[in-house]
């Protein structure tokens, strides 16, 4: 196994009235020697354990249901690729780049994903448990229905990301750009976004009651608060 997990993040103080958010668990991968990926293509329902995955492009293959364990995917083509149902564990995604990935009721556990470079990815009804998302920037990234328990989104870019209906307890977004969110009809425990600089909520203002934001957040959020709420404003 890669993964020596950490120990579950301390409780941060956040207001003035010092209530406290619990923070998320990271993973700590540790990958053991990998060999080099030979195959030409991803099969359906494939079993990949300990391989390394360099420079490959995976675009427009087909691996529904595969699974990935002790794996690391470095600079890897993704466009159009297949991947509903994987299962990606211990394992670490370093340069992914890729347009309309599909990775519908997929599982990440215990990863890393670093310096991403997609568009319109879909992982609507995906499990996502002790993940860092660090760098790069995930245009469209499509979370509708998903459950995050222990997500880390870090010094990244999210334009549009949308989490409506999604569950997420225990996540955080680390100085990381947050662009026109949905979080419509999401539930939210534990969910710090103080580190989000821009935070941009296009829908589910009403949803925050489980996070915590800053003095700052919340002045910059209240044109967009009344409007949700039907308060009008006028001097």
């Amino acid at each position: 196994m890669a993964r020596r997990a950490t120990g579950e993040g301390g409780s941060r103080a956040s207001g003035s009235q010092g209530s406290r958010v619990k923070g998320a668990r990271r993973p700590e991968l540790r990958l053991p020697p990998l060999t080099p990926w030979a195959e030409g293509e991803l099969e359906p329902d494939g079993d990949y354990d300990g391989l390394e995955f360099r420079d490959a492009d995976l675009s427009g293959q087909d691996g529904t249901g595969a699974r990935f364990m002790d794996c690391a995917l470095t600079a890897c083509g993704l466009d159009g690729t297949a991947l509903g149902r994987a299962r990606v564990l211990d394992s670490v995604l370093t340069g992914p780049r890729g347009v309309g990935t599909h990775l519908a009721e997929s599982t990440f556990r215990d990863v890393e994903l670093i310096d991403a470079r997609l568009g319109g990815t879909q992982l609507h009804g995906a499990v996502l448990e002790r993940v860092v998302i660090r760098g790069g920037k995930i245009d469209y990234l499509n979370l509708r229905e998903a459950r995050l328990k222990d997500v880390v989104f870090e010094s990244c870019v999210l334009v549009e990301p949308d989490f409506a209906g999604a569950s997420l307890e225990r996540v955080e977004f680390v100085d990381c750009a947050l662009k026109g969110a949905d979080f419509g009809s999401a539930t939210l425990k534990d969910v710090d976004l103080r580190g989000a600089a821009p935070l941009e909520i296009v829908r589910g203002l009403d949803r925050l009651s489980g996070a915590v934001i800053s003095t700052g957040q919340l002045l910059d959020l209240a044109p967009v608060l009344a409007v949700e709420l039907g308060i009008r404003v006028a001097d």
